[in-house]
């Protein structure tokens, strides 16, 4: 199997931007993570591709972007978390969801819904963060993207986003092509996009062909110039010493009654689905560690 990986190209002397993925082992890895069905596995793997591609342009590693799709569909909230480093995570509110369309494609419309929005975060490490929001068009996550990109960043673009499922419920394979018009772009550039957009195949079909990021981008854009190659890969880091420092943000009173009761405490990473337990020692020192904070 190909790695997981992002290609960053222009076209046409820089009047066309393009951007090709291959997250297979990326989307495989959160499948597994939250036990997803197929359906829930396409949602979030889409929503996971292009929010990893929006960071490969980050200029700094410690950069972050947060995408929020909530259609209001039985998917619930899905959240995709992508850093300038290539560290994607990210969580669909229902994982078990199995819809397929009479054409026997899944139905992703359907689990993500269509009476929403999708929210962009940008944190560049700085004390504000920078959001846009957009209405959802198709719940089809590619068309809500481009959408977004039209509306929040004034970028024409068109997003092709894939996920395919195997019969065993395995990833066979998933990726995105992204190619935008920069600003100054003329008609002929206009007209190359649309021409790409109404003949280019299934981006996941592309990479299940086993074709390579650069020779799916010059498939299409024969003139195209390699700019940068960005890793990607599913990463959560969250830690045990993470969620104790969380549980330093509790009420020394709520600290005092699970320690009476005996039971200790068990975080679930909602990112991962990691599960992290403490006993009453641990909470002992959490509480003792709170009350020197205090005094």
């Amino acid at each position: 199997m190909k790695k997981d990986g992002i290609v960053i190209a222009s076209a046409m002397n820089g009047q066309i931007r393009i951007h090709a993925a291959r997250t297979t082992e990326l989307v495989e890895a959160a499948r597994i993570a939250h036990q997803c069905m197929p359906t829930s596995a396409a949602a979030l793997g889409r929503t996971l591709t292009v929010t990893a591609i929006m960071a490969s342009d980050l200029k700094n590693e410690n950069e972050k972007i947060v995408a929020v799709i909530n259609g209001h569909g039985p998917s619930g909230t899905i959240l995709a978390q992508a850093g300038g480093n290539g560290d994607v995570r990210g969580f669909i509110g229902d994982p078990g969801l199995y819809y397929a369309r009479e054409d026997g494609h899944l139905d992703v419309a359907r689990a993500v819904g269509t009476n929403g929005t999708l929210t962009v975060t940008r944190d560049m490490g700085l004390k504000d963060t920078f959001s846009g929001v957009s209405a959802l068009q198709s719940g089809e996550i590619g068309d809500d993207f481009a959408y977004y990109f039209a509306i929040s960043e004034q970028t024409p673009s068109v997003v092709g986003v894939g996920v395919l499922v195997d019969t065993d419920l395995t990833i066979k394979a998933a990726g995105g092509l992204i190619y935008q018009l920069m600003p100054g772009a003329g008609e002929e550039a206009i007209s190359k996009c649309e021409q790409v957009a109404a003949h280019m195949k299934p981006v996941s079909v592309l990479i299940e062909e086993g074709n390579d990021l650069e020779d799916i981008i010059k498939m299409y854009f024969e003139d195209a110039v390699i700019l940068d190659h960005r890793d990607v890969r599913w990463h959560c880091g969250c830690s045990r010493e993470h969620f104790f420092s969380a549980l330093l943000t509790l009420k020394e009173s709520d600290l005092q009654e699970m320690i009476d009761d005996g039971e200790g405490a068990e975080i679930r990473c909602q990112y991962c689905n990691s599960v992290y337990r403490y006993d009453t020692e641990d909470l002992k020192q959490v509480l003792e560690k709170r009350r020197v904070e205090n005094r």
